[in-house]
């Protein structure tokens, strides 16, 4: 195993010299289409920052934004008719002035230098006002609970106390807006302290937010939220950010609000992952999962529509499932529950016909008899299942019909293998992994008939292959487990990728601290011929890893077309890459999954890094990831780009040398990503056919800038040859 560092600042920047500038000439003719000009301040002319078009005259709100290259010049490409308003924000600057503008004009624009530097930090990204946070010391655990020093019991370091500040807390929005980090209503409370706890109990997820500042030992981790807020309330300021280097200044964002001002639109699919030219110029689709709807952006006509996603059973029955819990009433609701969502759409995915297939609940838990103990169905007798969560619902764009599948298994990812069969892996099932084989649906439209699962064992007696009886979850460590069985495990699977090498297997990720991967081969003859591997992150549970050489974390999961395994590592702020075919399957550690360091490799992403962190532990915080395999984004194949879910950024590694291209999304702030995915709509067209598509994905769409009112966004993301190219 091994840690790959870069300096925060050697991000794109030795990228440039691969990049043909280019400058128009004085008086060049401006195209019909884009807006061209200068950005100047009272220090000369502005490079590195960024210049935005707005415009509501179109049937969605619309913004573009570029980087002011050599001279502070820029291009606006591709602006639609309309009127725009155009204006500055930068690092160092406060926000100019809009003035009027439409395409085919070339402008001057006067910037502003900040006063302070408590003025320039009100632009800069939430990650970087979260790095003044202070979790306890890290000589301060194990936890000794709340008769001891507040830290509860089962924390045995301090990177698990971050990543509950990770994984627990920052799942829903960004922590470091100013929105979280200020406290507009101070006055209503007896203290910083008294402020957060009720600010974490407000609204639909306030049960959820309580709980996991309980697993903090819910007074320590008050305090460290209220002090951090003390703190910034005094003056305390973050360090400053970077401006856009080398490459950085090439991106072009295009941006349209979609849904309303309420709607938690989770992630985005614009394509097949396995062809990229699939659904060309078409419509984008994102769940909104708390209404569930499936919502629409056509970027040609610039409309955004909703569309209602059906339930099999009475809508009472499958929202006892997930019931909202709400202690204290929402700051901007109150009690009103702006959410419905008994379905709770997730993830959507489109196959090789432009079907838009998600995760949905349709039932109630209780499963049909053909999946439960009892059933001749083959997968019931390998391992029954009496109760499932959300199961398999498609879109089919001609017809405007939904068609449900039932499963037996639970789903949450999904992802099509690369296989004859379009066989659909779900992860999400606990127990199990379940798939669809899709052609034998489309021929014989049987449910039941075309899925299939298996549990997760492995090959602990080293036969090669999985037989019954097995170890059982808990019986598998070294002290009791018998070494003449096999032994099953709970992956506790998250995200799931097919493995386009070998068509029957997948990995999974499964985040709990330290977090692993899992491989998955369902071989040729399921479910008799599933064998699963696992593989642990390095981290300071094993005495054999450095400690500047550990990660923790793995949430979001992707492969390249090698089959090399990239997860971005959420709670320690990596990008990491594993390498099956550096491993030996074999020896003691099979059973933990610490047999395999050397196939790892750890990226610390870009960014500050928290205060007082040992090792130091970046403020970012990655919901997921995604490998770019067929270069619809114009930075090369097998390019691995993670969330910066709390940066307002996406962070493609160049893998080769190790240098970050940080995509950064400057307005409106709030840019929490979650999924991404690429497309190509021309494969002639040069860098305007290609563009990567990613949504705000914040559960509370009232933390985006501009608050209560604002939507959700769509972002369409593309690099173009220079800064000043149309």
């Amino acid at each position: 195993m091994k840690t790959q560092r870069v300096g925060l600042l050697a991000t794109a920047t030795l990228l440039t010299a691969a990049v043909a500038w280019v400058t128009p000439l004085a008086g060049q003719a401006v195209q019909s289409d884009e807006i061209t000009g200068v950005v100047t301040s009272g220090d000369g002319p502005e490079e590195g920052v960024w210049v935005i078009a707005e415009t509501d005259d179109l049937a969605t709100r619309f913004i573009k934004t570029v980087v002011t290259g050599d001279g502070g010049r820029f291009l606006i490409p591709e602006l639609p008719e309309a009127n725009y308003k155009v204006w500055v924000r930068g690092y160092g600057l406060v926000d100019s002035e809009k003035i009027d503008a439409t395409p085919g004009t070339d402008i001057e624009l006067q910037a502003t230098v900040a006063a302070s530097a408590a003025e320039a930090a009100k632009v800069y990204p939430a990650n970087y006002w979260y790095s003044l946070i202070e979790p306890p010391d890290a000589s301060e655990f194990p936890g000794t609970g709340p008769s001891g020093n507040g830290i509860a019991l089962g924390l045995q370091n301090q990177g698990q106390w971050v990543d509950i500040q990770k994984q627990g807390c920052m799942l829903c929005h960004q922590l470091g807006t100013q929105i979280v980090r200020e406290i507009e209503n101070i006055d209503e409370f007896d203290s910083t302290l008294s402020a957060w706890d009720y600010r974490v109990q407000m609204g639909q997820r306030g049960g959820q937010m309580s709980d996991v500042m309980n697993r903090f030992g819910r007074e320590r981790g008050l305090q460290m939220f209220a002090d951090w807020s003390d703190r910034i309330a005094s003056g305390a300021l973050p360090p400053i950010p970077p401006r856009p280097q080398g490459v950085e200044r090439n991106v072009v964002t295009t941006m349209w609000e979609w849904g309303t001002e309420i709607d938690y639109i989770h992630d985005e699919i614009a394509t097949d992952k396995r062809d990229p030219t699939v659904n060309a110029n078409g419509p984008v689709y994102g769940v909104n999962i708390s209404n569930d709807e499936l919502a629409i952006l056509d970027p040609v006509t610039h409309v955004a529509t909703n569309l209602k996603i059906p339930l099999r059973a009475d809508p009472a029955t499958v929202r006892s499932m997930i019931a909202p819990s709400m202690p204290v009433p929402s700051r901007f609701f109150g009690e009103e529950l702006i959410w419905n969502d008994p379905a709770n759409p997730h993830n959507p995915m489109m196959d090789q016909k432009g079907r838009v297939w998600m995760t949905s609940a349709i039932r109630g838990r209780q499963n049909p008899e053909y999946c439960q103990e009892g059933s001749d169905n083959k997968y019931a007798q390998y391992y029954p299942l009496a109760n499932s969560g959300r199961s398999a619902v498609y879109y089919d764009p001609p017809t405007e019909e939904f068609v449900m599948i039932d499963t037996c298994f639970g789903t949450h990812h999904l992802q099509f293998a690369e296989d004859d069969d379009n066989t659909l892996f779900f992860s999400g099932g606990g127990q199990v992994v379940g798939w669809i084989n899709t052609n034998v649906y489309d021929e014989t439209g049987d449910e039941q008939f075309s899925q299939g699962w298996c549990p997760t064992v492995i090959d602990t007696n080293g036969d090669g292959r999985i037989t019954k009886p097995w170890n059982e979850p808990g019986s598998g460590n070294r002290e009791s487990f018998d070494p003449s069985r096999d032994t099953r495990i709970v992956a506790g699977s998250y995200g799931l990728v097919a493995d386009p090498e070998v068509g029957t297997a997948v990995w999974l990720s499964s985040a709990q601290y330290p977090g692993k991967l899992v491989r998955l081969d369902i071989g040729e003859n399921p479910p008799e011929t599933c064998i699963t591997e696992m593989y642990e992150v390095p981290s300071l549970l094993d005495p054999n890893v450095p400690k500047d050489e550990t990660g923790f974390g793995p949430r979001g999961i992707d492969i390249d077309r090698n089959g090399v395994v990239w997860t971005a590592l959420s709670g320690s702020s990596h990008f990491a890459s594993f390498d099956r075919t550096k491993c030996d399957a074999t020896g003691p550690e099979i059973l933990d999954g610490r047999h395999c360091l050397e196939g790892w490799t750890l990226y610390p992403t870009p960014g500050p890094t928290i205060q007082n962190t040992d090792p130091p532990l970046r403020a970012d915080y990655h919901y997921y990831n995604w490998v770019d395999q067929h270069n619809t984004l114009g930075l090369g194949e097998n390019i691995p780009i993670a969330n910066g879910s709390n940066s307002d950024a996406l962070l493609a590694l160049m893998p080769d040398t190790g240098e970050w291209v940080v995509l950064r999304v400057p307005y409106p702030q709030g840019f929490f990503s979650r999924g991404l995915d690429g497309r190509i709509d021309d494969p002639d067209g040069g860098w305007k056919g290609r563009g990567v598509w990613a949504t705000y994905g914040a559960a509370v769409t009232w933390h985006i800038e501009g608050g209560k009112g604002v939507k959700p966004g769509m972002i369409k993301f593309q690099v173009r040859p220079d800064p000043l190219a149309n």
